[in-house]
């Protein structure tokens, strides 16, 4: 299993546009062979930061992932929101043990 997660600093102010981009990116990415998870979440304290967690199947899936149409659109329209900063890190992951 590979787990992506980060987080994404945005200019105030584009929360509809941010909102539109994250909720298509989310949808179209969980139809991916080997998605397993693929979500945004608003940070509680600071608006301005988004974090992303993703759950890949393997590598390959992930570069399909990271080559698809909808990554390219996703990408784009980060461009014309502005992004402020930008951290994502990938980790490989064992089976998931409930806690």
């Amino acid at each position: 299993m590979i787990i992506v997660s980060g987080h994404f600093t945005f200019t105030p102010g584009h929360d509809d546009a941010i909102r539109v981009a994250m909720i298509d990116m989310m949808n179209e990415s969980q139809k991916e062979d080997g998605c397993h998870h693929y979500r945004f979440y608003r940070d509680v304290e600071t608006p301005e930061i988004y974090h992303v967690y993703e759950e890949w199947e393997s590598h390959d899936h992930l570069a399909a992932h990271a080559a698809s149409e909808h990554m390219k659109v996703f990408r784009a329209a980060l461009g014309e929101i502005g992004v402020q900063s930008r951290e994502v890190f990938k980790r490989e992951g064992g089976e998931p043990l409930k806690i």
